[in-house]
């Protein structure tokens, strides 16, 4: 795989960065703003209990295991104010087992998570949508990944609700797009939206492949999948240059939910 480059500044008054624990708070805020009243965020919390202080510890954990083991970008505005975020996986062959070192890293996770329900609780999640989710997920992941070579997975995009409409999660996408289309490898990600996400992530390249609904009896929720088909290796060719802007986010922000 190929070694990422640094962030680019593809806007004279943006500029993109790694994220760096300075960031975190910031970038979780954005988080936070971003996904309020998102379909997947209102079904999968119970939000008369829904405690910010539990999120904000949720979320941290899962920024730092991005700076150790993912891609996670931040765009700035000249006032340094976090304008939005992006975590990437990166790709792991289908076939590949996990290391010795993926195990140790998913152990020190589930340790944090444990001691963060320790101290704040569930915090108004509803655990059984959040297992029926996470078993959904896997279906269709299973069912829609078929590179052997494995896929880019935006698990988080999230914009600042100030600064939505200005192209920035494009810019954002494209730090690794850049690194995927020269790798010769698809990028994913998983939406609550159709409207307007859908269209919005087709100007980027992406294209719509499998739905699935999580639906417990009491409520339900529909996540859409999109692949981004890496150059030459099938897709609907190129779409339109213009700058899209997200209404939240690719929503993958549900990845960073904990049991």
């Amino acid at each position: 795989m190929a070694t990422p480059k640094p962030p680019t500044n593809p806007h004279p008054t943006l500029e993109i960065t790694k994220l760096e624990a300075a960031d975190i708070d910031a970038a979780i805020e954005t988080i936070q703003l971003a996904f309020a009243g998102d379909p997947f965020a209102d079904w999968i919390y119970d939000r008369s209990k829904f405690s910010s202080k539990r999120n904000h510890a949720s979320l941290t954990i899962r920024m730092k295991w991005g700076m150790r083991n993912g891609h996670v970008y931040v765009a700035h505005t000249p006032e340094r104010k976090c304008a939005g975020v992006a975590m990437w996986v990166g790709p792991r062959p289908l076939e590949e087992k996990p290391t010795w070192d993926d195990w140790w890293q998913d152990w020190m996770l589930w340790f944090r998570q444990l001691g963060m329900n320790t101290r704040f609780g569930r915090g108004g999640l509803r655990v059984k949508r959040y297992y029926l989710w996470k078993e959904s997920q896997s279906k269709l992941q299973s069912s829609v990944w078929t590179n052997p070579e494995g896929y880019w997975f935006c698990n988080i995009l999230a914009i600042h609700p100030t600064c939505q409409g200005q192209g920035i999660g494009k810019k954002l996408m494209n730090e690794v797009f850049d690194i995927a289309d020269s790798e010769g490898i698809p990028c994913y990600l998983e939406s609550s939206k159709f409207e307007p996400n859908v269209k919005i992530y087709e100007k980027m390249k992406f294209r719509f492949v499998k739905e699935v609904k999580c639906d417990d009896g009491d409520g339900a929720c529909t996540l859409f999948s999109m692949i981004r088909d890496a150059p030459g290796k099938g897709g609907e060719g190129e779409s339109s240059s213009e700058d899209s802007e997200e209404s939240g986010g690719g929503d993958g922000v549900v990845n960073a939910v904990t049991p």
